[in-house]
């Protein structure tokens, strides 16, 4: 009789365990993508914060900005983090900049007067790039996040530069196909259906309140769902920030607003409200899950509305 009873509540268990399984396998997915990781010590702590959620998601790290190493370590003790290159050929705050992989002397048209990237997307359209060395300088970021020792799954713009136009994203699609990478979009242009939305530009007061809708009711059943976000602890190196490239992240005086948003985007993340939703209203997805199955050697672009 004991053992009747032990084979049914076994039997039970796997009969739950399924019916939960296949419930979570009908939710909406929800692809979060983390940027500008590796762009300064607080972005890469925001990042490190998340992952001890265990949550799968993915990181776009800028291997030109200085910190890049210490994200690498960071990411190296969480699989459950799919790792892309964010194709970076702009520099946008006041007092700290970053320049090319490969020097100044090596890509001219790439720089400013003192050697760094430029500081806004459209002060790089304007500055005479040339494309021969904008593709010299984004294959070097691809390889040294290639021997890095991570596995590289996706590349991806910074503030959309590398698809901004059509031979910047011809450019990018060769660069996906002779290194075997996926293309993480822009509103405007997809290449595996995700959806998407960024929180960037959402003011810091109805931020979470935004977010939190759109997770909750607002995913799309039948496509991934990518959300773009920018997380990073407040303190004096982000406070210290002030943005050239974008008005609405610094007040009218003159005061920088980018700690405020980043860090309003991480509590959201770490929120118990958004915590609670997990495998109830969503399923949690990174880029390696999502392009299991697909042929990534076939880009294609679709709509990315």
């Amino acid at each position: 009789m004991k053992f009747l009873y032990k084979f049914c509540f076994a039997i039970a268990c796997l009969f739950s365990f399924s019916a939960n399984l296949s419930a979570q396998n009908k939710l909406p997915q929800l692809l979060i993508r983390l940027d500008d990781i590796g762009m300064n010590h607080s972005v890469n702590m925001a990042m490190e914060q998340v992952a001890k959620t265990g949550m799968p998601f993915s990181a776009s790290v800028q291997f030109a900005c200085p910190w890049y190493q210490e994200a690498v370590a960071i990411l190296k003790k969480n699989p459950q983090i799919s790792v892309g290159v964010h194709l970076t050929l702009t520099s946008e705050w006041r007092y700290y900049r970053w320049g090319p992989v490969l020097g100044k002397q090596a890509v001219p048209s790439l720089v400013d007067g003192v050697g760094y990237f430029r500081q806004s997307t459209g002060d790089f359209a304007k500055g005479g790039y040339k494309m021969d060395e904008v593709e010299r300088e984004l294959s070097a970021q691809i390889e040294r996040a290639q021997a890095s020792g991570l596995k590289i799954t996706y590349i991806d713009p910074h503030m959309g530069v590398a698809l901004s136009t059509p031979a910047m994203r011809a450019l990018t699609e060769k660069l996906a196909h002779k290194y075997k990478l996926a293309i993480s979009p822009l509103s405007t242009v997809s290449y595996f259906g995700e959806t998407y939305l960024e929180m960037w530009g959402e003011p810091v007061a109805t931020k979470k309140k935004a977010f939190l809708a759109y997770v909750s009711s607002k995913l799309n059943p039948t496509r991934p769902n990518l959300v773009v976000i920018h997380v990073a602890q407040m303190g004096p190196e982000m406070d210290a920030l002030f943005d050239m490239n974008a008005g609405m992240m610094n007040t009218k005086e003159g005061k920088p607003l980018t700690s405020y948003h980043r860090q309003t985007e991480l509590n959201m993340l770490l929120s118990p409200e958004f915590k609670i939703m997990q495998g109830k209203t969503f399923v949690a997805i990174n880029y390696e899950e999502m392009l299991k199955g697909k042929d990534i050697s076939v880009l294609k672009a679709v709509d990315g509305k």
